[in-house]
């Protein structure tokens, strides 16, 4: 009896064995096909065979692997702290419920996780459409949607807003444009350019938008820190400053930020103001002088971004923000001592999509600003004028020419602007 029991009690093992060894077959097989299957559908189907392969064999180390790596190509890894910045989803949930009206069709660019999408259809929409166009992350923010019960009030359409067709992919014009499609510096996601095609051939003409207005501003700062990490002099007693020219701007990551301790050493002044409502795609240049109202040294000129998501409600990245946005700032070739009144002047570029900044010195260069944009130094988002000019013809030296900028005489009243 015992003699029946442990044979029985082998046999079983031995199937179990089998079967095992069969599933880890057949995983190895999913996981063949999943590194010959083209990404031309964005990872989908090769998404599938590993998951696949994974539920057969949870710990096969090569399928683990390529999943990661699909993820990382195809899911960009900002999502994750920028759906955790609790200070961001507040602004955006509160300027959602102010401007969405019941009722309301919604378009909302750049779907992410489904989060904006939902908070339109909590604020009464009667139907957002949100657009994704990275397949792997609108099929997640499908399921996100459908487990908050949401999905017969929104629907998630894998393109790019450039491709949707208004009686195809929306039944008529949106009512309300929600999109969060900035970088650090607000250009760098093509966000003029896709809402100026969103506001032209998907809203109807008095269509509302989130965020409403933007600005680029410009001030001088002080970091040993951030110098250290960017451009440190030597290491184990070799001298580094050949590499230098390479760091010219440094992309500061929020944990960088957070430990490089950024200090302002004057206010900050406007470099370009953007109308959301009626982007403009145009190119534009501005002289602009920064000045420095403390002791310190000058390392950078940190550009930052306001938005105005709705009235009474913005979002930043400054050097008093917080938040999961990285920062920016324009390296000098050489740190300048700053006291009261020191002044420089920077030469701004944008293309719409990119921003460049040189450095030079305020007395060398002409400055000639429209009034429009001119003195608008401590609220630039509050009031933009409808048809505020930002494109001017300065005639100024190519940035070559200039000389270093260096310490000068404190002003008389303010800063002279010459035509």
């Amino acid at each position: 009896m015992a003699k029946d029991l442990a044979l029985t009690s082998l046999a079983k093992h031995q199937g179990l064995q089998a079967f095992a060894y069969l599933r880890l077959q057949e995983a190895d097989r999913l996981v063949q096909r999943a590194t010959l299957e083209p990404l031309t559908d964005g990872g989908l189907r090769t998404a599938q065979l590993l998951a696949d392969a994974l539920a057969l064999a949870p710990h096969h180390h090569q399928a683990q692997i390529l999943q990661q790596r699909l993820y990382q190509m195809f899911v960009p890894r900002w999502h994750f702290p920028m759906l955790a910045d609790s200070a961001r989803n507040r602004a955006y949930a509160a300027a959602i419920a102010a401007k969405v009206k019941p009722g309301d069709i919604v378009l909302d660019i750049g779907c992410g996780a489904g989060l904006t999408a939902m908070l339109a259809a909590r604020a009464g929409a009667k139907h957002v459409y949100t657009c994704e166009q990275q397949p792997l992350i609108a099929q997640a923010a499908t399921r996100v949607i459908a487990e908050n019960g949401l999905a017969d009030r929104i629907t998630v359409i894998p393109k790019m807003s450039h491709n949707l067709v208004i009686g195809v992919d929306l039944p008529e014009p949106a009512d309300a444009v929600i999109s969060e499609i900035v970088d650090t510096l607000l250009l760098g996601e093509g966000a003029l350019d896709t809402l100026f095609h969103a506001m032209h051939r998907l809203a109807k003409p008095e269509a509302r938008t989130i965020p409403e207005q933007g600005v680029l501003k410009a001030q001088l700062v002080e970091s040993d820190a951030l110098m250290r990490l960017w451009r440190p002099h030597q290491a184990e007693g070799f001298d580094l400053s050949a590499f230098h020219h390479f760091a010219t701007i440094a992309q500061i990551t929020p944990n960088d930020f957070a430990t490089c301790g950024l200090k302002p050493l004057g206010p900050a002044k406007p470099l370009f103001s953007f109308d959301f409502t009626r982007p403009d795609t145009k190119p534009a240049h501005r002289i602009e002088v920064l000045s420095s109202t403390t002791t310190g040294t000058i390392h950078a000129v940190f550009v930052f971004f306001e938005m105005r998501l709705a009235p009474g409600i913005r979002v930043t990245n400054s050097v008093q923000a917080d938040g999961h946005w990285g920062r920016t700032a324009f390296l000098l070739d050489h740190p300048i001592r700053a006291q009261p009144g020191v002044q420089l002047s920077v030469c701004a570029h944008h293309d719409a999509a990119h921003l460049s900044l040189s450095v030079a010195q305020e007395e060398a260069i002409t400055v000639s600003v429209t009034a429009d944009l001119s003195g608008r130094v401590d609220d630039p988002v509050a009031d933009i004028p409808e048809h505020a000019e930002q494109t001017v013809d300065h005639g100024f030296a190519p940035p070559s020419s200039w000389p270093r900028a260096k310490s000068a005489p404190p002003p008389a009243g303010h800063a002279e602007r010459r035509a």
